[in-house]
């Protein structure tokens, strides 16, 4: 094979990719829990057609490109090519990407905004962008370098899903639908991932669980004067705190269900050592206010406690009004959204019931509670990796970012990997992306490190052709 040739992928990137996202980034294709009416609002669909008309112009001889619908589920791309050799027809590669989007989070800086698409040099601002728009583009596109270079791949299958961010409640369904066309694939790659730093490429070897839900509180039907009912009624902010020590430690942030804490294996706490002296800190990659404390100064146990240990986060609050239109009202509803990240090993149906038991047994003052679980999703553990995928990602790295790979797990959660090493426990896993530090994916200002996109573009095609002559 002839060299990859990232001046060429760095031209396609420029004039067709980029220009095809800033399309994507301005479409409000939020995602199917964030938007209920997304069958009637056509968002989903609009983008999945406009991936759809970009990817059916692709070079690549025999490429199939259809979307699959099924009924009152949201659309996936299923993009088909065949292998470049007949001794690699048996061989199955899948490429992962989703096109659905997180909703505004607001307030955008100034001249930004989720549907604004904003390219100031290397950042391509705008929802979705990062996360995960481009997978397409570098999916396709490092399948159109690698047949110039004379490359060779087995059977590939790329597959754009659309309910990513809602913790992928349609999928399962589609890897029913699909799995003959799926296939058994021994490579799996996912481009939805972090990268630590924008100089090389970082593997991600494990994603933690996701189990969440709605906690609602009602202490009386009507709302009160706040100097007639407080220190009559318990308030729903009171009966609040009481319930979230139940599963979290305020303190420490220690999380209190036991079902979400494990052993973290040691070969994790040595990958994090090492990813950890590769970068300040983890806690330096965002944005605290002058003097704050992270939860730990380590940097190694920041890693961890990002990546393996269970956290509590409160996403979403009803019934509580702004500041400017806070009256002396006593609070007696509440409804609030609760996300609970878990190890990548833990049990995420375990958590659920736990949690549940935890929040609803015995309700403070004999309040009314109700739990409604919501979004839940299974971690991931990488399986041991095999020779020829280190060796070839980490040249990979140092070809086209100048430095060899590094490795760690990621906070995030994507249930796509979950699903498939259940129901293909013998594949390899590559799991990648371009969300460094401040890309702030889910959050105001996401954008797109433009740069790290077109070099990770490269790095897949050099590991697909890797993953073939490993065959060979």
């Amino acid at each position: 094979m002839n060299n990859i040739d990232i001046t060429e992928i760095n031209r396609v990137w420029d004039d067709d990719a980029v220009p095809m996202l800033m399309k994507y980034i301005e479409i409000p294709a939020r995602s199917p829990m964030f938007d209920p009416d997304w069958e009637a609002a056509g968002h989903l669909d609009a983008v999945a057609e406009l991936f759809l008309g970009w990817a059916q112009k692709r070079d690549l001889p025999g490429l199939a490109v259809e979307l699959v619908r099924l009924p009152g589920l949201t659309p996936v791309l299923v993009a088909e090519l065949p292998a470049t050799r007949s001794e690699l027809a048996d061989s199955t590669v899948v490429l992962y990407g989703h096109m659905d989007k997180q909703p505004e989070m607001l307030p955008w800086s100034d001249g930004l905004g989720p549907w604004t698409p904003v390219l100031r040099g290397e950042r391509l601002y705008g929802r979705g962008g990062g996360d995960d728009g481009y997978a397409l583009f570098a999916a396709f596109l490092a399948l159109e370098a690698l047949h110039r270079a004379g490359g060779d791949h087995g059977r590939v299958v790329v597959l754009i899903e659309a309910s990513e961010e809602s913790s992928s409640v349609h999928l399962g369904a589609y890897l029913d639908h699909l799995e003959s066309r799926i296939g058994r694939p021994d490579l799996v790659a996912c481009l939805d991932s972090f990268c630590e730093t924008y100089d090389r490429v970082w593997l991600t070897t494990g994603l933690r669980g996701v189990a969440g839900g709605v906690l609602e509180i009602v202490v009386a039907e009507d709302s009160p004067h706040s100097g007639r009912a407080s220190g009559v009624l318990p308030s729903a902010v009171r009966i609040l705190r009481q319930l979230l020590d139940r599963i979290e430690d305020s303190a420490s942030g220690e999380i209190l269900i036991e079902s979400a804490n494990v052993q973290i294996p040691d070969e994790r706490v040595r990958e994090a050592v090492i990813a950890a002296g590769l970068f300040p800190s983890l806690a330096s990659s965002f944005h605290p206010v002058p003097g704050l404390q992270p939860m730990s100064h380590d940097p190694a146990e920041q890693l961890l406690r990002g990546t393996w240990r269970p956290a509590l986060e409160v996403i979403g609050i009803d019934h509580i009004p702004s500041v400017d239109d806070g009256g002396n009202v006593f609070r007696s509803r509440l409804r609030v959204k609760l996300s609970l990240r878990v190890p990548p090993t833990s049990d995420v149906q375990a958590v659920v019931t736990e949690m549940f038991d935890r929040l609803t047994t015995d309700p403070p003052y004999a309040a009314h509670v109700h739990f409604e679980p919501g979004a839940r999703g299974p971690g991931w553990n990488a399986p041991p990796f095999a020779t020829w995928l280190t060796d070839a990602v980490s040249h990979a790295s140092a070809m086209h970012f100048g430095n060899p790979s590094a490795s760690c797990g990621v906070g995030g959660t994507i249930p796509f990997m979950g699903m498939l090493v259940q129901r293909f426990p013998d594949a390899q896993f590559l799991v990648v992306g371009v969300l460094g530090p401040e890309s702030n994916a889910h959050g105001p200002d996401e954008f797109l490190h433009v740069p790290t996109a077109k070099k990770l573009t490269a790095c897949v095609a050099e590991v697909l052709n890797a993953h073939a002559r490993s065959l060979l």
